[in-house]
C-alpha cells in the first residue's frame, strides 16, 4: 500500500533563481523522502496544478523506463520533462541552441504554468526513452509549488507524465491515484486537488516559417498564446497559432508523436463513455435523433440490466440534461461540470466527473459537448479521446 504524506503548498516560496523556501517541517520531510526515492529511481507521484504526475528522473533512463512500467504505457510514447528554474532548462539544452523570441516571450508570460514547449534534444544529456528516439524534447516548468520544490529539492529535472493506468481519466487528486495505482507506486505526495484539471498545453515553435503549433490543447489557451504574442510583436509581425486537426493536419506527428496525447485513445474509464452534441452540427451522414429517442434506446441497451445507472457529465445550465433527468426509470448519477460562463471551472471538473461516476458503479456515462473556444478546445479535445460513441441530438428538440 502506498504511504500518503500531506503537503501543505502555501508554506512553499521561491526566490529568484528559483530555489524554495519550505517553513512547514512535514511539508520538508515529505519533499525529502520523496527525493531520496526518485534518486533511488523508484517513482513517486506529485501534484501539479495540472494533474498528479509520475515522477522519475529524467536524466536516467533506468528510472524513466520505471514509469513506463508502472503505467502500462507505450514506449512510443514520449515524456514532458519538468523544471524548477529557466537554469535547469538551459542546462538540458543544446550548447549553441538560441531560444526563439516567440518561445521567450511564452516563458515570461505562461512559466511556471501549464504549458509546455518543445525543444531541440541534446542526445548526451537526454535519453532516448523520453523522447521516443524524437529529435525534440518537451520541457515545461510547473507552477504548482509542491511540484517546483520537489523538482528544485531533487535538483534533477523530473519526466512526469499523468499518475494513472495508461489510458485512464488523469488524476487530479491523490485518491485517485491511490485507487489506480495502490501497489505499483510506493509515495504519494498529497497536495489538495488540482487547480486546473487539464494536461498542458504542448506546443511546437520550432518550424521555419516562425508560426506556433499548438500540439496538445490544454491549461494554457489558444487565445491567450495569441494575446501575448500580439502584446510582444506589437509592430511586427506576429506568429500564427496554429491549433492541430483544426488549422493543421499532420498525419506523420500521430503516428509518430513528438507529445504525449496524440495517438493513443486517452482519459478513457473503464465503462463506455458517449458524447452527446446537441449544438453543433453533425456531419454528413451522421443521424440525428431526439432525447426521446435517446432515452429509449438506454431503457433497451444491453449495456446494463434495466434499471440501467446512466452518470451524466453536462453543464449546470443544460436543457439537454434538465430533459432527460425527468425520465423516472433510469437510475441517474448526475455530476454537474459547471457553469458555461465558467468554462475553467468545467475543466477542473472533467477528469474528476469521469473517476467519480465510475467510483459510483454505473454502466454508461453520457456527457454532453461544450463550445470549442477557450478552455472548450482543450476540454473537447479530452472528451472527444474519452468517448467510444457520439450522438447528435436534435437542436430544435430541447
Amino acid at each position: 500500500m502506498p504511504k500518503v504524506l500531506k503537503c501543505d503548498p502555501t508554506s512553499i516560496s521561491f526566490d529568484n533563481d528559483g530555489r524554495p523556501r519550505i517553513t512547514s517541517q512535514y511539508t520538508r520531510a515529505a519533499l525529502r523522502l520523496a527525493s531520496r526515492r526518485l534518486h533511488d529511481l523508484q517513482p513517486v507521484a506529485f501534484p501539479t496544478e495540472t494533474v498528479y504526475g509520475l515522477a522519475a528522473i529524467a536524466l536516467n533512463p533506468e528510472a524513466a523506463s520505471r514509469i513506463f512500467s508502472t503505467k502500462g504505457r507505450p514506449a512510443d510514447n514520449p515524456l514532458i520533462v519538468h523544471v524548477s528554474s529557466q537554469s535547469m532548462l538551459h542546462s538540458l539544452l543544446p550548447p549553441h541552441f538560441t531560444i526563439p523570441p516567440s518561445y521567450q516571450t511564452l516563458i515570461d508570460a505562461f512559466w511556471p504554468g501549464p504549458l509546455t514547449l518543445l525543444f531541440p534534444t541534446d542526445i548526451s544529456k537526454i535519453p532516448s526513452i523520453i523522447t521516443a528516439s524524437h529529435s525534440t524534447v518537451a520541457v515545461r516548468m510547473p507552477s504548482h509549488p509542491v511540484a517546483r520544490a520537489l523538482i528544485a529539492v531533487s535538483n534533477a529535472p523530473l519526466a512526469a507524465p499523468s499518475a494513472n493506468s495508461s489510458g485512464k481519466p488523469s488524476p487530479t487528486r491523490a485518491e485517485h491515484v491511490f485507487r489506480d495505482l495502490n501497489g505499483k507506486v510506493g509515495l504519494i505526495l498529497d497536495g489538495g486537488p488540482c487547480d486546473i484539471g487539464l494536461e498542458s498545453t504542448v506546443l511546437d515553435g520550432l518550424h521555419h516559417d516562425g508560426n506556433i503549433r499548438i500540439l496538445r490543447p490544454g491549461g494554457i489557451t489558444v487565445e491567450q498564446i495569441e494575446e501575448a504574442l500580439r502584446l510582444a510583436h506589437s509592430g511586427h509581425s506576429i506568429p500564427r497559432v496554429l491549433v492541430h486537426r483544426r488549422d493543421f493536419v499532420d498525419d506523420a506527428i500521430e503516428q509518430a508523436p513528438t507529445t504525449p496525447g496524440m495517438k493513443y485513445r486517452h482519459y478513457s474509464p473503464a465503462i463506455p463513455v458517449t458524447l452527446l452534441r446537441a449544438t453543433s452540427h453533425p456531419p454528413a451522414g451522421a443521424n440525428s435523433i431526439s432525447p426521446s429517442t435517446l432515452l429509449a434506446s438506454l431503457k433497451s441497451s444491453t449495456v446494463a440490466n434495466p434499471p440501467p445507472k446512466v452518470g451524466l457529465l453536462a453543464p449546470s445550465e443544460s436543457a439537454l440534461a434538465k430533459k432527460l433527468l425527468q425520465d423516472p426509470v433510469i437510475q441517474w448519477h448526475r455530476y454537474t461540470l459547471g457553469s458555461l460562463s465558467e468554462m475553467s471551472i468545467i475543466a477542473q471538473r472533467l477528469f474528476d466527473g469521469l473517476l467519480s461516476l465510475e467510483q459510483e458503479g454505473v454502466d454508461l456515462i453520457l456527457i454532453e459537448e461544450v463550445p470549442e473556444e477557450n478552455e472548450g478546445l482543450a476540454i473537447m479535445n479530452r472528451v472527444k479521446k474519452a468517448a467510444s460513441e457520439t450522438c447528435w441530438i436534435v437542436p430544435n428538440s430541447l
